[in-house]
């Protein structure tokens, strides 16, 4: 397919921002060898979008390395990853109000996904961040490369912004690359406080429904926030590894 023409100050922002993304996650120790896949979309009708390459770490990802693509196209485009293409492409076909997805596999969230039951149960301020805003794919059937997965993932994630993948990670969606890696940070620290909890064998202080929704709803006010913690984060970058 023919891609648009997009507007070059606001492609060039957004790939800095992903790109920045990237190496934010390795800093924090998020980054897996050279696997796992953000993107952002640049089209206005969500199907343009960017990715990163096959195969390249975290760390040395630039804004010009990441990847123009269509998710309209039928086959995995050269240098893309097949999970990548199944997740990624699949849900900016299919969710196309999803402007940016971010998927790793943090050490918390991914234990967390590795548990029989992993709902992200509301037991304090940042476990209370996802109530009502996170869904569960528990089907899990190896490296997610099929199409057919793809389209589950996509079915399963629906109007969530967390996608809890059983036995794989966690997948995030979001406005702007800032709103998204904010999630999947307090995601991260959410995930770790219910495993050690947990790992104390004693009984969860469980929020009540009423309460949890409260926590929710009132962390609205502090979306801002995500702006200037990615920005810190940024900051504290260090030089690009080529």
């Amino acid at each position: 397919m023919t891609l648009t023409k997009k507007l070059p100050d606001t492609e060039a922002d957004l790939r800095a921002d992903l790109a920045d993304a990237f190496r934010i996650c390795h800093m924090l120790g998020w980054s897996e060898s050279v696997g796992n896949h953000f993107s952002a979309a640049v089209s206005a009708d969500g199907q343009q979008f960017l990715l990163n390459a096959k195969w390249q770490h975290f760390d040395t990802i630039a804004p010009e390395d990441l990847l123009l693509l269509d998710s309209q196209r039928n086959t995995v485009p050269d240098n893309v990853d097949a999970s990548a293409w199944c997740v990624h492409g699949t849900l900016h076909r299919r969710r196309p109000k999803a402007r940016v997805i971010l998927h790793a596999h943090s050490p918390y969230a991914t234990a967390l996904a590795c548990l029989k039951d992993p709902t992200m149960v509301p037991i304090d301020n940042n476990t209370a961040r996802f109530y009502q805003r996170t869904a569960y794919d528990l089907s899990f059937g190896g490296i997610a490369d099929a199409t057919e997965e793809g389209e589950r993932l996509a079915e399963a994630i629906g109007d969530k912004s967390v996608l809890v993948m059983g036995n794989h990670g966690v997948t995030i969606v979001g406005d702007t690359v800032a709103d998204a890696f904010e999630d999947l940070y307090f995601f991260e620290k959410a995930a770790q406080t219910l495993i050690l909890a947990r790992s104390s064998a004693a009984p969860l202080a469980v929020l009540s429904d009423a309460v949890a929704q409260n926590t929710a709803d009132g962390w609205r006010a502090y979306r801002g926030m995500a702006e200037k913690h990615f920005a810190y984060l940024r900051r504290a970058l260090p030089p690009l590894q080529l």
